[in-house]
Order: structure tokens, then C-alpha cells, then sequence
């Protein structure tokens, strides 16, 4: 999958259409969006919102679905969201042996990074070997790269100037996807701080290119560069001069000059700047649909659908039952006990109306969501074929809960057998109004099976870093941007020593260690499947595997997934050249877009 792609599905969660908002070259003196309007007639320009700010200006370490990646870097390789095929990117060819065990990626001749210096073999090498698969890096990259039971690494060498050969010890069905999907980073401006070592221990680098950095000293390979940053207002991006892009007639691109990104933490403030003509396009909230619908013709936008989401929408319950460095339990010992039994997550799942929450907080514009793989995909796991489902059915999940062990007092509020209440604190975060309406009803609906949930709304970032960080959760409601038709995409996630491995969390690199942090059989199980469904080339045995991981997964139910809304997108007819896909968005094509005003 090209980082491109990745971006896109990656950015769900603030701006599906993502990829490039330009802004103006005028001297930022105020906040209002409309000041930035007034330059649209001067340079070519898209201004657009997003729910956060970036957490991070280093790719590597970056954990936020809303980053600045997709604007400054481009992949290798790309993957057409039209057609799925690989394309050239960086890369003008590349080779595959014929055991799928090397490949030889041929970087374009003369390629450079933003601040004019070549870009070369030794920058694909550095990336690979001194940041990537540095064990002393904590990316989640490298749970993708890992291959077979062993998660061994591909090796990566060079061979000239502009060619790279990266190979692997056993068959891998989407290295090339992967290894050419993944952005290449500068040497001369990181290796330094790589091999400088500060008193923790700890590389350099791992403190490197935080968001307190000047935006200018960022340096990528992608169509813009980052021109000014103001917390919680905006990140405006400028045209890369040195990006390799033309068109036929030997042209520059991208044609827009720069992007706006407006950080607009709230759907229903983005709607309001949207419909006041402050931003050029808008992921269209469910409360907002038949209001920008009316508008539609009048003011001179188009509203794209493209079907479900690629995404996932979820609640989960924290069954780590390992213990801080301080040897303070993550869960508290009584609610870890009710998490980890299957019985108690299933009487969840039969507990919530996904239906009444279709039509209440989607306003109709979703659909029920059964799996982790996107229903599109051709290893999506149908219901005839063994993947569970849980219709609403309170009654069955109030006898899950008795013959689990559980009780009702005389006021009907569910107890364990050692007569503990049911209570627990549901996270989310607050940017998204629907998550907000999705979390009251969770809250009223386990009510009515006597249990009591209380709810923590925090800002993206702390809701993240709770997550992450601290791990001190019960539950949470959250979702991650699909993966596309590949399910590997999910590896970080499944996999048990994945970065992204957020329901039963391990110590990752750097972290401090967890004491007495257990793995259950069934984890194993789909750990032990997500090596074998990237080890076998043959589709058909691989959709197999896959199969089999989702029948495991939609019983032991780790995620208890909800309603996944569509993809609808709302974008101004000002710009040209538009090719809109639900994997893509609006923008996937942005080097080739023109503003037509």
C-alpha cells in the first residue's frame, strides 16, 4: 500500500479527503480562515480542517492519525486507489526475483529532498537499517516488516547510487507493497542524531523533529514543505520546488501553490466554516448531511459517496493484567477479572442497539460494521461462512451474564459473584460529535442491563496518550483507518508484539517494563495466522487465513465493533481533476489538481 494511500485511510479520523489544503504566502496576522480566502485569487490554494493538531513532525515516531506526512513525503511505490495497481513513485521500476524473495527497487535519476540535496540509494539504506529496523527506534513500522515466526527483518543493501535490493529469508506475499510503501527519510539531516546517543541511553533522534521545531527545517521528498505551524490554528504547506513530479508537457507539479490546514477541533465548527465558505472541502459529519445537502447546487460544491468507510469503529476493553514498573496494576484487579472473560464481552456486543444507533447518532448514513477487514475486500469473512454476529438482544445477554456468574441486586444493578458493582469508565475523544452521541448510548444502553458506565471525553491527543502512554483505561471507544483490501495493513495491530496491539499492550522500545504482562491462547492463535497469511503467495489459501482469523476474533471479541458511517465528502467545483474513491479521497491525486476560479 503507498504512503499516499496510507495517509488517506489514515487521516480518517480528520480529514478523509486529506491530502493538501494550500495556503497563502500572506504574513499570518489573524485566525479568521476567511483571511486566507482573500489569496485564492492570487495563488492557487486549498484550505481545509482537521480535528487535531500533529502530535509529532517525525515520521517514525508518530502515532496520531493527524500528521503532516502525506504533504511532505511520497513513497517509492505508489498503490492507485482506482485500480489498486502499483505504480512508480520515487522508484522508477523495480524487480522481483522469482521466489518473491528480492526485490530491486531503481530510484528516479535525480531525485532531491526539499533543501536541494540529492537524494540517493544511501537515503533508501539509511531509513531501512538505522531507523526502521533499529531495535532501538520505537516505529511501528517495523511490526509490517516482520516475517514469519521468527518476525525477522528484510535485509537491506545497495547496489549503486540509485539502486537498492532489500531481500528476505522466507516468502513475504506484500513486501513489495510494503517495503515500497514506506516513506524514505534524509540521512544528512538524521544520522547524526541517530548514532548521537543522550544520557538515557536513547538515540538522539528519538527527541528529534518534535512539534516545537522550526516547520522549515523539516525536511521531505514529497510535492510540499512545511511553511509556518501554529498550535492549535494551523500548518500551512508550500510548493516543494525539488519534487520530481511533471506533466507531459514538462511542467512542475503539483499546480497548487499551497495548502491551509486549519486545525478546527470540533465536526460541528468545521460544518459552520465550511458552510460559510472558509474551507474548500469537508468530511461531511452525519448531523450535517441534510443541511450541506440543500446546499449543495447554490454553493458550488459536490458532494462525493463513496460507500462504508475503509475504516473501524469500535469499542474495546483493556485486558492487560500486568503491572507498571511501580507495580501498580494498569486495570484494577476486579474489572480486569469481568474484561477477560469472553462471556462478559459478548454480553456487551448483544447489549448495544447498533440499529438505534445507525439511525440516532449516523442519522442513517452508515451501516453495521461485523469485522475488522473491510467489507469490500476480498477477505472479508460473510456471516455464512462463519464470522459471528451480534444483533441486539438484551435477554441473551443478560443470560450471558448470569450463567457467567453474575448477578442482579434488588435495585436490578448487575454485581459479580463477590458482589462487586459493574461499573467502568468509557474513553473517547471529544473532536467527533458522533462519538459523543455513540458513547451516550453505549452508556444508556448497558444501563439497561444494570450496568453503570462512566464517561471520560478527552482531546485527541490526550485520549492518544492515555491509550498509549499511561494504559490506565477500562474501555474505550475509537476506531482505526482501514488498512484497505490487504489485511497485513492490521498486522501492527493483531500481532501480539504490535505497537498497536492496544487491548492487551506490551512493553514496547524505550518504554519501561511491565511486570507479569500475559498473552491468552487465542492471541496466539491470530498472532500465529497473521505470519502464515503473509508467508503463503497463493490468494486462495491466504484468504483462507484470514478467514480464520476473523471466526477467532469475532468470538473472543477484543474490539466490539459499532457502526462504520459513509464516505461523504463535500469539495468545492473550483478544483480540477478530480477522481474520487472511498480508498483515495478527493485528493489522491493532488500533484495533478487545478483550481479553476
Amino acid at each position: 500500500m503507498s504512503f499516499l494511500r496510507k495517509i488517506f485511510l489514515a487521516i480518517k479520523d480528520f480529514w478523509l479527503p486529506i491530502l493538501l489544503s494550500l495556503a497563502t504566502a500572506l504574513t499570518l496576522t489573524a485566525c479568521n480562515p476567511s483571511n486566507f480566502k482573500t489569496a485564492a485569487a492570487q495563488v492557487p490554494q486549498i484550505v481545509s480542517a482537521v480535528l487535531s493538531e500533529p502530535s509529532t513532525f517525525n515520521y517514525a515516531l508518530n502515532e496520531s492519525a493527524y500528521s503532516v506526512f502525506g504533504f511532505i513525503y511520497d513513497s517509492l511505490i505508489n498503490e492507485n486507489p482506482i485500480t489498486t495497481k502499483l505504480e512508480p513513485g520515487l522508484a522508477e521500476s523495480w524487480e522481483v526475483s522469482e521466489d518473491a524473495q528480492r526485490v530491486v527497487i531503481t530510484l528516479r535519476e535525480g531525485l532531491k529532498w526539499s533543501d536541494g540535496k540529492l537524494m540517493t540509494a544511501d537515503d533508501v539504506v539509511f531509513t531501512y537499517n538505522e531507523i526502521y529496523l533499529n531495535p532501538k527506534i520505537p516505529t511501528s513500522l517495523k511490526d509490517s516488516l516482520k516475517v514469519g515466526e521468527k518476525g525477522t527483518l528484510p535485509k537491506v543493501s545497495k547496489i549503486d547510487d540509485r539502486r537498492v535490493e532489500f531481500t528476505i529469508q522466507e516468502p513475504f506475499a506484500p513486501f513489495v507493497r510494503y517495503v515500497g510503501g514506506i516513506p524514505i527519510m534524509p540521512a544528512h539531516a538524521l544520522q547524526e542524531a541517530i548514532r548521537t546517543t543522550e544520557s538515557d541511553g536513547n538515540p538522539k533522534f528519538i527527541s528529534m523533529w518534535g512539534t516545537g521545531t522550526d516547520p522549515k527545517q523539516i525536511v521531505g521528498n514529497g510535492p510540499y514543505v512545511m511553511e509556518s505551524y501554529v498550535p492549535s490554528q494551523r500548518v500551512i504547506f508550500r510548493r516543494n520546488p525539488y519534487y520530481w513530479r511533471k506533466d507531459a508537457q514538462g511542467n512542475s507539479q503539483p499546480y497548487i501553490e499551497r495548502i491551509v490546514w486549519q486545525i478546527i477541533e470540533s465536526t460541528e465548527n468545521q460544518l459552520i466554516s465550511f458552510r460559510s465558505g472558509q474551507l474548500d472541502d469537508l468530511e461531511i459529519p452525519p448531523e450535517g448531511f441534510s443541511l450541506i445537502k440543500r446546499e449543495e447546487k447554490r454553493a458550488k460544491f459536490k458532494i462525493y459517496n463513496g460507500g462504508p468507510n475503509t475504516s473501524t469503529t469500535f469499542i474495546s476493553f483493556n485486558l492487560n493484567k500486568a503491572k507498571n514498573a511501580q507495580g501498580k496494576p494498569l486495570v484494577d484487579p476486579i474489572k480486569s477479572r469481568w474484561f477477560n472473560q469472553k462471556e462478559f464481552r459478548q454480553a456487551i456486543a448483544y447489549a448495544l442497539d447498533r440499529e438505534t444507533m445507525k439511525i440516532n447518532a449516523y442519522r442513517g448514513l452508515g451501516e453495521l460494521q461485523n469485522s475488522f477487514v473491510y467489507v469490500k475486500s476480498p477477505y472479508f469473512l460473510p456471516p455464512e461462512k462463519g464470522l459471528k454476529v451480534y444483533n441486539f438482544d438484551q435477554e441473551k445477554s443478560k443470560k450471558l451474564l448470569l450463567d457467567a456468574g453474575f448477578k442482579y441486586n434488588a435495585q436490578n444493578q448487575l454485581l459479580d459473584a463477590d458482589g462487586n458493582r459493574v461499573r467502568f469508565t468509557l474513553l473517547t475523544n471529544s473532536e467527533r460529535k458522533v462519538r459523543g452521541d455513540m458513547a451516550a448510548q453505549i452508556q444508556r444502553d448497558l444501563a439497561r442491563i444494570g450496568i453503570q458506565v462512566d464517561l471520560q471525553i478527552l482531546s485527541f491527543n490526550s485520549y492518544l496518550e492515555k491509550l498509549k502512554v499511561t494504559q490506565n483505561w477500562d474501555c474505550y471507544l475509537g476506531g482505526f483507518a482501514g488498512g484497505g483490501v490487504e489485511p497485513h495493513s492490521a498486522s501492527n495491530i493483531w500481532r501480539i508484539n504490535g505497537a498497536s496491539h492496544a487491548f492487551n499492550q506490551g512493553a514496547q522500545p524505550g518504554d519501561p517494563p511491565l511486570i507479569g504482562w500475559e498473552v491468552s491462547d487465542w492471541e496466539k492463535q491470530i498472532d500465529s495466522l497473521y505470519i502464515k497469511g503473509a508467508q503463503v503467495l497463493d490468494e486462495n489459501k491466504r484468504k483462507e487465513i484470514y478467514y480464520e482469523y476473523q471466526r477467532i476474533a469475532s468470538e473472543q471479541l477484543p474490539f466490539i465493533h459499532l457502526v462504520e458511517g459513509l464516505n461523504l465528502q463535500a469539495v468545492r467545483d473550483r478544483f480540477q481533476g478530480i477522481q474520487y474513491t472511498a480508498l483515495g479521497g478527493p485528493f489522491w491525486n493532488l500533484y495533478e489538481l487545478k483550481v479553476v476560479d
